[in-house]
């Protein structure tokens, strides 16, 4: 969402090195950046390496105009591709300036702003159910019977160096193991996974 003369920034400018998270996933926002040069990278934090990248944009530009407008929680991680300037605008300002405009022109950002954010939240859960079906097919893979005819998997390596196999941070393949035990698709102790739902898993492969 670009500049328009209807925002007015403050004159200060912050200088922010490349590298530093300007925004973080769900977090709430107390004021709206408006990136007046350099790179932002838009995605998914792992380790805090941006390892899934949704797009990137460059100055000028609103850079959570869209979350502002709707009164939401950020939706996605934001990192300084390149050395950054950046106006801080408090969001109560901002909003300030989004009611003087006309009701019509107000009912157009809020239309994009919404569109936008569906777009940001769509590409982020299918980040997430992408590293679920990958865990899931990694899991069938290395499954074998049990005595008793029951699908386990027994971990030779570490969990760091599994993760690097699935091309997924080490934190995020936690959390979806600990989400399948959620859902009941794997339990046990210590290196051995029991797989008492096999087809559940299939069919999380196969999404």
């Amino acid at each position: 969402m670009q500049h328009a003369p209807f925002f007015s920034l403050p004159p200060d400018t912050e200088v922010i090195a490349a590298g530093e998270v300007l925004r973080r996933r769900n977090e709430v926002l107390t004021s709206v950046l408006h990136l007046d040069t350099g790179r932002v990278l838009r995605g998914v934090l792992d380790d805090g390496v941006m390892r899934h990248q949704l797009g990137a944009v460059e100055g000028p530009f609103w850079l959570d105009a869209a979350s502002a407008l709707m009164g939401l929680p950020f939706p996605v991680d934001m990192v300084a591709d390149t050395r950054l300037q950046v106006r801080r605008v408090p969001i109560a300002a901002f909003r300030h300036s989004l009611d003087a405009l006309p009701a019509s022109a107000r009912g157009l950002l809020l239309d994009m702003a919404k569109g936008y954010r569906e777009q940001s939240e769509l590409a982020v859960s299918r980040l997430a159910q992408d590293a679920e079906s990958r865990c899931a097919q990694w899991l069938l893979n290395h499954a074998e019977a049990d005595p008793s005819g029951a699908m386990q998997v027994t971990l030779h390596q570490r969990k760091r160096l599994i993760a690097a196999q699935l091309g997924i941070a080490p934190e995020t393949f936690s959390r979806v193991l600990r989400h399948l035990r959620e859902l009941g698709l794997i339990h046990g102790t210590g290196n051995v996974l029991n797989l008492p739902q096999p087809r559940a898993l299939q069919s999380m492969a196969s999404c």
